[in-house]
């Protein structure tokens, strides 16, 4: 699988994709007023809250407060971030070789763009914590959900709508296998009648193979879009790499959303 946490959170700052996963920068209070005088030890302390809030690496300042914790449908605890305040709730899931980090730009551009957003760090369960994870969109305020993920968030993704009741509103699976582990999105796909946005980059090897294997078996969704991209790049790596795609991918939610 191509690219890193690192090299994701390097481009997402450099404003490649989007914007604040970046830093705290004015969250962050002075430790002294104007006159020198040492803040109190009440003003410095960060919130209980905060202290006990799970950063994952990336997150600082006011988005420590969207960190958050909840129980996948096993009874597993996961952590995630949400953020956000929209009727249409978008759960994103990340690939292997990444973590939730991958995934907060997005997820602060989506909230921007009026989404509520839970962006899932895996414990491994996947789909039990991608249906948990609707859930608890739908009990904050969602009255619509859409699953989006990259590689085996891609294939979760898949197989995940094909449990969830009431169903999700739309799918977004970036280079997600056909099959990858014990889940067998050929399998879910066939039954899926919303709409099916299936990504992947042409030089990107079984991946391109298996979107477009996918594609043939999504003959019952309504509105399914297949997408083949120049270059080798895998998962959300694809969106970092060519920002009008990720345009385009919003688009999709917006429409189907």
């Amino acid at each position: 699988m191509n690219g890193s946490v690192r090299a994701a959170r390097a481009l997402a700052c450099a404003g490649v994709l989007v914007l604040s996963a970046c830093g705290g920068g004015g969250d962050e209070g002075e430790d002294a007023d104007a006159g020198g005088t040492a803040a109190s030890p009440s003003e410095s302390a960060a919130s209980p809250s905060e202290s006990a809030a799970n950063d994952f690496g990336c997150l600082a300042g006011k988005q420590l407060k969207k960190s958050t914790t909840f129980e996948d449908t096993e009874g597993n605890e996961v952590d995630g971030y949400e953020t956000g305040t929209g009727t249409t709730g978008i759960v994103l899931s990340h690939q292997s070789n990444n973590d939730v980090c991958s995934w907060i730009p997005s997820a602060d551009e989506l909230a921007a763009a009026g989404y509520r957003v839970l962006a899932v760090n895996s414990n491994s369960s996947e789909i039990p914590e991608i249906e948990a994870a609707a859930a608890r969109l739908r009990e904050d305020g969602a009255r619509k959900v859409v699953l989006m993920g990259a590689s085996k968030g891609g294939t979760a993704s898949l197989v995940a709508a094909s449990r969830i009741r009431p169903a999700v509103t739309a799918v977004v699976s970036l280079s997600g296998p056909g099959v990858y582990g014990d889940m067998d999105a050929t399998k879910a796909v066939p039954e899926l009648t919303m709409p099916v946005y299936l990504l992947a980059a042409s030089g990107d090897g079984r991946f391109a193979d298996d979107a477009r294997t996918l594609h043939k078996l999504a003959k019952k969704s309504h509105g399914e879009k297949l997408e083949m991209v120049a270059g080798a790049a895998h998962g959300s790596d694809i969106l970092l790499q060519q920002p009008s795609v990720w345009d385009e991918v919003k688009n999709f939610i917006k429409n189907h959303g």
